[in-house]
């Protein structure tokens, strides 16, 4: 039988033309020399990136591979939306936005199969790990804009006239529904929380060249078919309280009807007594402080920043906080 315990994974770097070194310097990763990493896959089972397990019994194994032997006691009954068409439902990412991203867009599930084979929609969220000094993203328009005025910006590079942009620190939380036009600019170490999709549709790109020395591609026509124009100026969201007990304080950040997504307070010795049950799996990540998870009959650290994942089978489990800690937790709702 397969054993269930908390699983670690080694991570699929990504290095597109917007990234650095801070996983490096910040969080002390080892990276290729020379090159500039803009995404680490931390847990993912995707044709583009499919992470292997780091620890315990399972390590050398893809996660996709454990996905097709486990199904939904891996990642839940929850989940029978994305075990019907035979996909892992999350993926987390960190990104290193040294420079600035393209201004683009996600589409939802409905166009995503319409338009992109069995390719899932794509809504997701990011917690800011690190902001530099005068940080901002972009999420959504400017008041008075419409797709035709938008479409016309575009062709005449003009578009930063009627794009949302907001300012944000070390801490702050975003949640991007699919159809959210958005880009993340300079200076952001990142987590984010998202479906497993790879699919994006840019739509500006600052006239800049890609690694080829050539404009990357953009895709126009796609991104107006699903830009919410209604998402006029918004504001960051707040995060809503959840419970605090015996030295545990929760909030919830993000609820979309693909995760749910919160930030876990733990006190130093303080632990967490949780049980998968089988409805859905559980991703824990550190983001500062030092903790460890017990279940199966594995001990797992968590020092920052570290992903795990609780299969939905697991049954009970333990966290500890070896000091002061935050983490996230998400799950499917």
């Amino acid at each position: 039988m397969t054993p269930f315990y908390p699983l670690t994974f080694t991570p699929v770097l990504k290095d597109y033309i917007w990234g650095g070194r801070s996983l490096a310097i910040r969080l002390g990763r080892s990276l290729p020399p020379d090159t500039g990493i803009a995404e680490s896959w931390e847990i993912a089972a995707h044709e583009n990136g499919d992470v292997t397990v780091a620890n315990g019994p399972l390590a050398g194994q893809s996660l996709s591979s454990l996905h097709e032997e486990l199904g939904l006691d891996l990642i839940g009954t929850r989940g029978q939306w994305a075990q019907e068409q035979g996909k892992f439902p999350l993926l987390i990412k960190l990104l290193d936005a040294s420079r600035r991203l393209s201004v683009q867009v996600h589409p939802d599930d409905a166009y995503a199969q319409a338009h992109e084979g069995n390719e899932l929609g794509k809504s997701e969220m990011w917690v800011i790990l690190h902001a530099e000094p005068g940080a901002s993203i972009i999420l959504g328009v400017k008041a008075g804009t419409g797709p035709e005025q938008f479409r016309q910006a575009v062709a005449e590079e003009r578009l930063e006239d009627y794009l949302h942009e907001i300012p944000v620190q070390t801490g702050d939380f975003v949640c991007v529904p699919a159809g959210s036009l958005h880009a993340i600019l300079g200076g952001l170490l990142i987590a984010e929380i998202q479906q497993n999709s790879d699919t994006t549709y840019r739509v500006y790109d600052w006239g800049r060249l890609g690694h080829d020395g050539r404009p990357r591609p953009l895709h126009v026509e796609q991104a107006l078919d699903v830009i919410n124009f209604e998402q006029v100026e918004p504001a960051l969201p707040q995060q809503r309280y959840l419970s605090e007990v015996d030295g545990v304080t929760r909030w919830e950040l993000c609820r979309s009807p693909y995760f749910v997504v919160e930030r876990v307070e733990m006190d130093a010795g303080s632990v967490w007594a949780g049980t998968c049950a089988g409805e859905s799996l559980q991703i824990w990540g550190t983001i500062s402080g030092e903790a460890s998870v017990s279940g199966g009959g594995e001990r797992v650290p968590l020092p920052a920043v570290t992903f795990t994942l609780l299969p939905a089978a697991l049954g009970p489990y333990t966290l500890t906080a070896g000091e002061d800690t935050t983490l996230l937790r998400a799950y499917l709702p």
